[in-house]
This record gives structure tokens, sequence and C-alpha cells, in this order.
């Protein structure tokens, strides 16, 4: 009963996860698309009035003008709308199905003790510090680099290295899937508090200065500015590594720390292209340095004889059904019996395994997820052998 709540959980907080990760990514591109996008006014009223830039758009219907004042109105708004329930909420939701599905279950998904040997508690321990360090170093980062001119270089390169030396150290502590997770759930850590501890109290100390009729340090919105901006490159790296969790082939790849760094850069650079475009700036070397990356990443994991036409075997024998079962009963019954039905799966008799043949063979051979971290050691042999099984029409007599 206990594993079927679980399971619900993590549909629902994922749902919700989803759905709150597309209000503030969209927001955040949206912004991003328009601050690139304004013209400068030609209306002399609408420079009177300070506005730095405007644009008409159409959209559902109706026509909309956009504008963006120098620091704010001569006469400041009673109702702002502030851009952050998005953010916290993706987050909250994010951490809260980090707990039900990683933290609660540390023994089976963050603990690989091939890659480390360590007990559940000082590893949900670890991927509390990867949270908390992680904002704290970047944060130093920002500050310390400054902001002339070349800070944002600066800061981009040192985040650069400390995201590749945290995406070292997860793949070398925790499981690979949970690593790339980690990882990922660090820098969306890292744009939430971007958004909780600078900009809106940037933004606010703007706006309680213009009411108070006092002046306005420009400060804040240069910081707001650059934090913003880091988030928007931070995007789809993060949404890289939410995603891999489902691809075994990048997270158990020989050097998966490698794979994790290339393919988050290939996103950044990727986005890289889409913000410059936003300028009216088409550089195809950036797009084209990214998908290369992920070619490169594609190659450089590729299984020994993918490109090898499988020779045709001969139908299993009674042996061969056997081995089969044995397999199943060693690798896989463990978490699937019925007593612990994994995801409400149960193999531990013949008719039960037949039923779940298609589960079987997508978890266990196509995408090789299963067993999860590889638990109980199943071999590429008998990952083949159930390949074999189950396109023979997945016998079990």
């Amino acid at each position: 009963m206990e594993a079927y709540i679980l399971d619900w959980a993590n549909l629902l907080l994922r749902w919700l996860h989803i759905i709150t990760g597309i209000a503030w990514i969209g927001s955040s591109f949206y912004f991003v698309w328009l601050d690139n996008s304004l013209m400068k006014p030609q209306d002399p009223e609408l420079i009177d009035k300070g506005v730095s830039g405007e644009l008409w758009a159409v959209h559902g219907g109706g026509f909309y003008n956009p504008q963006k004042y120098l620091v704010a109105p001569k006469r400041l708004p009673e109702h702002l709308h502030w851009f952050y329930w998005e953010s916290y909420s993706t987050w909250m939701s994010g951490f809260a199905l980090l707990v039900a599905l990683y933290l609660f279950n540390a023994q089976t998904y963050l603990i690989d003790r091939n890659v480390f040997d360590w007990g559940p508690v000082a590893a949900v321990v670890a991927v509390l510090c990867f949270l908390v360090v992680g904002w704290l170093v970047y944060d130093i980062i920002c500050r310390v680099a400054g902001t002339d001119e070349r800070a944002d270089r600066k800061v981009g390169i040192a985040v650069a290295l400390f995201v590749a030396a945290a995406a070292w150290l997860a793949c070398h502590l925790f499981a690979g899937r949970a690593a790339f997770l980690i990882v990922g759930a660090m820098i969306a850590t890292i744009m939430s508090a971007n958004v909780l501890m600078v900009i809106i109290p940037g933004q606010r100390k703007v706006v309680a200065a213009m009411r108070a009729g006092e002046p306005v340090d420009p400060i804040h919105g240069k910081l707001g500015k650059q934090r913003s901006v880091h988030n928007t490159y931070f995007t789809l790296p993060v949404l890289f590594a939410m995603l891999s969790n489902h691809y075994s082939m990048v997270y158990s790849a020989p050097h998966n720390w490698l794979v994790l760094i290339a393919l988050m850069l290939a996103g950044a650079l990727i986005r890289q292209f889409f913000v410059l475009r936003h300028k009216g700036v088409t550089n195809p070397w950036y797009p084209a340095a990214g998908i290369a990356l992920l070619l490169g990443v594609a190659v450089a994991i590729a299984p020994p004889g993918l490109d090898k036409a499988a020779a045709p075997s001969a139908p299993l024998g009674a042996q061969d059904i056997g081995q089969v079962r044995q397999v199943v009963a060693q690798r896989c019954v463990v978490c699937h019996n019925a007593q612990l039905a994994n995801k409400g799966i149960q193999l531990q008799t013949p008719e039960l395994l037949k039923s779940h043949a298609q589960v079987v063979y997508q978890q266990a051979v196509v995408q090789k997820t299963m067993p999860l971290n590889n638990a109980t050691g199943m071999t590429d042999d008998e990952r083949a052998l159930l390949a074999r099984w189950f396109q023979d029409g997945a016998p079990v007599h």
C-alpha cells in the first residue's frame, strides 16, 4: 500500500512540477525575448514619460503595446504584477518530488555501491548540501566578480567551472541517474534563489524608494538583470538534467560526468543562439557547436556493434525459457513480488511474467533503466536473452 501511495504522490507532484515549470520558463523566455525586441520610441510623449523601449504585437485577436521605462513611470501605479510565484512554486514542487522519490528512498535511488559505498542518511545530507552550498558558492562568485564591464565574462567562466566540478563530484558520489538529477536540482535552486534573494528584494527596494520620493540606486536593476540573464542560460541545462533520468544511455555511460557537462553546455550554446536572435543577430555557430556536441556524445557512448545487423536467432528452447525465468527471478522479482510490487508490477509467476513482458522488455532491454542502478547485477548477455525471449513471443513454458 505504501508503494502505491508513493506512486500517486510521484505522479501528482511530477504533474504539478511540470505545470509550474512551464509557467516559470514561459515567462522567463517571454521577458528575455521582449527585452531584446523592444524598439526605441519615436513618439515625443513616450520619450518625455521616460519610456526607453516599446513593442507592438498582435495575439489572440488583440493588440498589445508593452513599454519599458528607464527606471519607472513618474507616477508609479498602485498595482504592480510581480513575477515570482512561478519560480517559488516550481522549486517547491520540485523539492517535494525530490523528497518523495529520491530522499525517501535513498537506499534505492541515491546509492550505487559500485560508485560510492555509504549509508542513506549520509547520502540525503549530501544532496541537501549540494542544494545549499551550490547557491552559496554561486552567490559568492557573483559578488566577488563585481559589476565592472568584464564581470559577466568572469562570472560566466567561474560558474561554468563550478558546475563542471559539481557534476564530477555528484557522479562520483551518487548513482548516475540521481547524480544527473541532483546537479539539475542544484542549478534550479540557484535559479529560484536568484529570484528570492536578489531579483525580487532589489525590485522591492526600487519601488519603496520611488514611493518615498528618494533616489533610486541603479545597482539593484543591474544585479537583477545579471541574475535574470544567468537564469535564462541555466534553463536548458536544467531541463536536460531533469529529463535524463528516463535515458540510462547517458547517465550510465562511462565518464558520465563528462556526458552531463557536454550536454548541458550544448543546451547553453543553443540558448545563446536564441538570445542573440532576439536582438536581431543570427550566429549559426552557436547552434552548430551545440548540435556537434550532441552528436559527438551520441557517437562516443554508442554501444559496440550498434552498426552491425543482428543475425537471425534460433527459436528459444525449453532450456532458454528456463534461463529467462531464472534471470527474472534473480534480477527482478526482489522488487516485483506479492509483498513489494514496485509500480504495481509482479513477476513471481510465469503468468505474471507473460502479462508484463512488454514492460520487462522496455525497461530492462531497450531503456536499461531496470534493475534500478543495476543493483542486482543484470549482465548484457542476460539483457540479450530477454530481448530474444520477447521477440520470440515471450513464451514462459
